[in-house]
């Protein structure tokens, strides 16, 4: 997850973590040690992020311009466009690796700073700093929100599925930007392969994702967990294990009857 860039944290911490990474791995830093790709120990994503936006080209507002390089795309001008796209990705390349040598080079200082420490206690700093952040433990997804079933204008964030409750985030953001316990959840399935709908009370939330399978495992095994933690109540009459209207225990008490609903047609509103 860290790796994936599912861990929103400074570039600061980044490196202590790569740098607990190699502790744990080599122990003491040596110039012998067997040094990881720079990519099995920092989330590529970062360095890229430092590039530069391409320029976009700017259109040609004039008819004969639009012409004249029509007429031209297939010959010397079309040449001369493929080598300053040559010459353009060679000096990205190129200043990805100073990055990457810049940050390795930086991991290594953090690295010698670590002399002494052993490989357990590497590890336990290690998890000691991602648990800080407050959604740790959580499986993160990458989604599509939609507004509403026919609405447009789909919003990128993360759906972290957790013990205790589901919440959404800004990718890179460390807080949620909502969260909800199981027990606000009435019921949740997908409409099709790539949609998947959660109902939180009096809201229908529509994800756009390619791993709607999983994301109902996991909340299916959650809130099975949750259901079977919690003692029953002794003042609630007791129901038959088969009665499709009977309440799961473990869930917040405030919630209404929850139900997973399996894979059907597309809903509708």
């Amino acid at each position: 997850m860290v790796l994936r860039g599912y861990v929103p944290t400074s570039e600061e911490t980044l490196q202590t973590l790569a740098a607990l990474r190699l502790q744990s791995l080599n122990s003491d830093f040596s110039t012998h040690a067997p040094f990881p790709r720079l990519e099995e120990l920092f989330p590529p994503h970062v360095l890229h992020a430092r590039l530069p936006a391409p320029r976009r080209r700017t259109p040609a507002k004039c008819r004969g311009a639009r012409l004249r390089a029509g007429l031209l795309a297939g010959g010397l001008w079309g040449q001369a466009l493929a080598k300053q796209r040559a010459e353009r990705d060679q000096r990205l390349r190129g200043r990805l690796r100073e990055e990457g040598a810049s940050t390795m080079a930086a991991i290594v200082e953090k690295w010698k700073l670590l002399q002494g420490m052993g490989r357990r206690e590497a590890m336990a700093a290690y998890v000691a700093l991602v648990r800080e952040w407050p959604g740790f433990g959580s499986t993160l997804f990458d989604v599509d929100l939609h507004p509403s079933p026919v609405g447009a204008g789909a919003q990128r964030l993360w759906l972290g599925i957790g013990a205790k409750a589901v919440s959404l985030y800004k990718p890179g953001e460390p807080e949620p930007l909502d969260s909800f316990c199981y027990g606000r959840i009435s019921s949740f399935g997908a409409s099709d392969s790539s949609t998947f709908r959660l109902s939180v009370e009096d809201r229908d939330l529509l994800f756009e994702t390619s791993q709607v399978d999983e994301i109902a495992q996991l909340l299916n095994t959650y809130l099975a967990s949750t259901a079977a933690r919690r003692p029953p109540r002794p003042q609630e009459p007791a129901t038959s294990p088969s009665d499709p209207t009977a309440p799961p225990q473990g869930l917040c008490p405030t919630a209404g009857p929850w139900q997973h609903r399996p894979p059907v047609s597309p809903f509708h509103s």
